[in-house]
């Protein structure tokens, strides 16, 4: 975490390099940093600077959250509202900014919201000391297995040892650490540090890895251990509820997972962020739950409490699940569970997954594709067992959640194919030599330069720096010279062949690179996966690459549209599922690799979407307002809806928030932030929007 003063105008600048994130904050007067100590601050910073000023401008309506330095909340200006504070120890700890940020200053203050920043005016020259930490996080150690099932159920039992607290605070994404990871050796090991929570819950489980790979993510969540028994069930002290109900074991230990969270996630409204949490004001006449008591309540009370209520009564009301994850039951894949379970990914071991034909789309004999060979369609069938192929290519059963993954081999139609190598990865990510965003536009067919207009949406943001270079019709050498680079993200516009990349002077195949340096890629050619994968294995950490053939001008289209909400924030799974709604022939796109990836961080905290109706005859607009998860925004995040002036939180993840607005507020809906607007089913840009095209 670094601070540093602004060139162009009075401020500083705040660097997150692990997470290559940046925000500033603008001062009245220049400003001489000094470095504070961190344990000035009542929340946990790791780097603090002091410096005096009249006034602090910070851009966009972020939401503040006022403290006494001993950490009580004194005012909420979450609802956007004018605010004055008289004189005493402020701590302002700020909502939806890139890394957790928090400003301690002693005197009076008032908040006053503009139309595109809120200014904390102080009264006089005051020494300020702003505090920032990361959102980061590192595993605590790598615990060693056998291929025994028993020492997987040992391991997982131990994934809960990573947890801040077993409270339902644990619900705050900040308040669960990485579990431990796991990783393959000659005997069990775990390393000194490592120690399962007290929680009293365990899973009574068959020693079966389709029974145990499953609660990975219920077994970190709950702290619990994983114990052999012949019937599944849960037990936290005298009580038990069993997980082998009519909707199938992998069904109802997701459900669990889901129920509980959530509920948590109302029951901590009565603790330190004592919020007007919009779930909570749903759910609760609906259910005999008193969340004052609950919230006092040992975890064993607080489990029988919530697993009393129908799912079927809580789930409409439910965040939308962001992750399921499909991991193949083999002994080899153990090592991935730690990871999704980190995430609080729903989990499932499938069974042998169909034969599948994939076949060029029907309008390929009215548009050129982006491939050099025969467009035919081929079939790939699964054999006996797991063992086939990494090359096939199968469809697998849908998910109900945002997005979906796999673990295995093979690829799955229209889920992103995740490896064990990528995920280490995410652990292994060093910091990038600067600040600026590396982005390399390359287009080796002349024919499809439509699509180099990409490379002016990168970039088209505030408080990030990006430096985009267009490549087009490069040798062999260019090519492998720029996958080889400290860079971003290659936005790749071309050919793709059995051969490699078709480049000016013949051929580049991944596998001739010695490594690749390029942190994530978008291959626009058909059946790209191949050389995709291959960037994978050399160092790259996650991608997007075809199946099949791509008709060019959807190809174009998917390509415009996953650039710019790559530049609005999306990951590359939530940016890929928005942009294959685009046109019908995406589903040959999938991710491989790390799909949670995110090129930058989104102005407003979680990405946003808005997916809006027009009804002609009240000339009325239904307005859903969308907010997906990121690295920095893990599940149990909250938000504000910048449509509502209301102090009302919402739990991130999917739809938050239905308006019915009138074309005056739609309107002024669209001026509040960049981001893609889907009007009928149809994705536009808010920016391109105004009343006139209605």
């Amino acid at each position: 975490m670094e601070f540093d003063t602004l060139d162009r105008r009075s401020g500083l600048a705040i660097f997150d390099s692990i997470e290559n994130v940046r925000f500033e904050l603008y001062t009245a007067e220049p400003i001489a940093l000094e470095p504070t100590p961190t344990a000035e601050f009542y929340f946990p910073v790791e780097t603090a600077v002091g410096f005096e000023t009249t006034a602090i401008e910070i851009p966009n309506h972020l939401s503040v959250v006022v403290r006494t330095q001993s950490g009580e909340i004194t005012a909420d200006a979450t609802s956007l509202n004018n605010l004055s504070l008289p004189p005493g120890e402020h701590l302002l700890e700020f909502q939806s900014t890139p890394m957790k940020l928090y400003i301690a200053v002693e005197g009076s203050l008032g908040l006053t919201y503009g139309d595109t920043a809120v200014t904390v005016q102080f009264d006089g020259r005051r020494r300020v000391r702003i505090g920032a930490r990361s959102f980061h996080e590192h595993p605590a150690g790598t615990i060693t297995v056998t291929d025994d099932i028993a020492d997987a159920m040992a391991s997982l039992s131990l994934l809960g040892s990573a947890l801040k607290t077993t409270s339902c605070e644990r619900s705050f994404p900040t308040l669960r650490g990485h579990p431990p990871l796991i990783e393959y050796g000659e005997t069990f090991n775990v390393p000194n540090g490592i120690e399962a929570p007290d929680t009293g819950v365990k899973l009574v489980l068959p020693s079966e890895p389709e029974y145990v790979y499953p609660a990975a993510s219920l077994a970190y969540y709950l702290g619990a251990e994983i114990v052999a028994g012949s019937t599944p069930r849960l037990i936290a002290g005298e009580f038990e509820h069993a997980l082998d109900r009519s909707e199938g074991y992998e069904a109802t230990s997701n459900r669990i997972l889901q129920q509980v969270f959530f509920l948590d996630c109302l029951t901590r409204t009565e603790g330190y962020y004592p919020v007007e949490l919009h779930e909570r004001t749903q759910v609760e006449p609906l259910v005999d739950l008193d969340f004052t008591d609950l919230y006092e309540r040992p975890l064993a009370e607080q489990l029988r409490a919530y697993l009393s209520i129908p799912f079927e009564t809580l789930e409409p009301h439910m965040l939308d699940w962001h992750l399921t994850t499909d991991v193949v039951p083999t002994a080899e894949n153990v090592p991935a569970l730690p990871y999704f379970a980190n995430k609080l990914s729903l989990l499932r071991t499938p069974r042998n997954p169909d034969t599948h034909t994939v076949m060029p789309a029907p309008q390929i004999f009215d548009d050129f594709t982006r491939t050099a060979v025969t467009a035919e369609g081929f079939t790939r069938s699964a054999s006996d067992g797991w063992n086939w192929d990494d090359d096939e290519l199968f469809q697998v059963d849908s998910v109900d959640t945002i997005e979906h993954a796999w673990v295995g081999n093979g690829y799955p139609i229209g889920a992103n194919k995740v490896t064990l190598d990528s995920l280490r990865q995410q652990i292994d990510r060093t910091p990038p030599d600067d600040s600026a965003l590396k982005i390399h536009v390359v287009c080796n067919d002349p024919a499809m330069a439509e699509e180099n207009v990409v490379g002016e949406f990168y970039g088209l943001r505030d408080f990030v720096s990006f430096d985009v270079s267009i490549h087009e019709e490069t040798t062999a050498a260019e090519l492998a010279a720029l996958f080889e680079s400290d860079a971003d993200f290659i936005h790749y516009i071309g050919h793709v062949d059995e051969k490699g990349f078709r480049c000016a002077d013949g051929y580049l195949d991944a596998q001739s690179l010695d490594e690749v340096n390029v942190d994530a890629f978008l291959l626009n050619a058909c059946r790209s996966y191949r050389q995709g994968k291959t960037l994978i294995e050399k160092g790259s950490k996650g991608g997007v690459v075809t199946l099949a053939e791509v008709i060019n001008s959807s190809a174009t289209k998917v390509g415009r549209t996953l650039a710019r909400l790559l530049n609005a924030g999306f990951s590359l799974r939530t940016a890929l599922s928005i942009a294959k709604e685009e046109v019908v022939v995406a589903v040959e796109y999938v991710t491989v690799g790390d799909g949670g990836i995110a090129l930058c961080q989104s102005a407003s905290g979680g990405p946003a979407m808005y997916d809006v109706s027009h009804d002609e005859a009240t000339d009325t607009y239904h307005l859903e307002h969308l907010v997906f998860l990121t690295s920095n925004y893990g599940i149990g995040s909250m938000c504000s809806s910048n449509i509502d002036e209301s102090i009302t939180k919402y739990l991130m993840s999917g739809r938050i928030a239905e308006f019915q607005l009138s074309a005056g507020e739609f309107e002024t809906a669209l001026e509040l932030e960049l981001l893609p607007v889907k009007i009928d089913g149809e994705l536009y840009w808010s920016d391109e929007l105004n009343m006139e095209n209605f």
